[in-house]
């Protein structure tokens, strides 16, 4: 099991022959690929391709069957509750705001401090937990103004425009400053303009602090086109293509799969 890691560049992720079966139904079959330091990889395919299903298992919410992954050449058994001392961070489809919170108060939970400084400096309030509490907060604060969201600080999550929203559950996602940070489907209900400005920032995170790689996975294929470096395609809970955009997208079983056509069109 992975411990708190260095934050010194974007983390190694690899996954190895991962098979996912419920019941009778074989959801991923011997899936593997790599996500390599400061890396952009995108994961696609149709619905019920098993993105969905990859992703949990990534984020521990699903256990396979066979396979296994390694994060930085060390096995990595996630847990969802144990990401962020692994230096992983994800930003779920559903948004998953706390609704009693403000919108800065849901950036700083996003920090996970009591698993980053210890189960007894916290009870015993020690130094360390006052500095990194300190440390939270000015981050929470500076992606507040990175993600213009300033005039939402102290807004209530259900008063939210849902852009907003998005952007505030990226930004709870960033704060704890992951080496791999996972998205699942962030480009879901937003506009052009804000599917854009999406874009950039993505492109921006493997250079941005100490570096972090990103694992999307999306269904707007503009976007994955626009920023990610390598491709995983699924189809029916098998890889079935990886490669750089530009390959991929022009690749047979590909289009008969799932980018028929929006290839068509462009």
């Amino acid at each position: 099991m992975v411990e708190e890691v260095s934050t010194r560049s974007g983390a190694h992720l690899s996954v190895e022959g991962v098979t996912v079966q419920f019941g009778g139904l074989t959801a991923l079959s011997d899936v593997g690929f790599e996500v390599r330091p400061g890396q952009v990889l995108g994961v696609i395919g149709p619905n019920g391709a098993g993105k969905t299903t990859l992703f949990n298992v990534v984020c521990g919410f699903t256990r396979p069957q066979q396979g296994r992954l390694t994060l930085d050449g060390q096995v990595f058994r996630p847990a969802p509750q144990r990401l962020v001392r692994s230096g992983v961070s994800r930003s779920l489809q559903g948004l998953g705001l706390f609704p009693g919170l403000s919108v800065l108060e849901n950036i700083v939970a996003g920090g996970g401090s009591a698993a980053r400084t210890g189960w007894w400096s916290g009870l015993l309030a020690l130094p360390r937990t006052d500095r990194d509490e300190r440390r939270l907060h000015e981050r929470a604060g500076a992606l507040v103004d990175e993600l213009g969201l300033g005039a939402y600080a102290h807004a209530q999550p259900g008063t939210l425009p849902y852009a907003v929203s998005k952007r505030v559950a990226l930004a709870r996602a960033l704060v704890s400053e992951p080496r791999l940070l996972l998205l699942d489907e962030p480009a879901g209900g937003l506009g052009h303009d804000e599917v854009l400005e999406l874009g950039e920032l993505i492109t921006s995170l493997p250079s941005r602090g100490a570096g972090c790689s990103v694992m999307l996975v999306e269904h707007h294929v503009d976007l994955v086109m626009q920023v990610c470096d390598e491709l995983v395609v699924l189809d029916f809970g098998r890889v079935i293509a990886t490669g750089v955009p530009e390959v991929v997208r022009e690749d047979p079983a590909v289009a008969e799969a799932y980018l028929g056509a929006e290839v068509d069109a462009s």
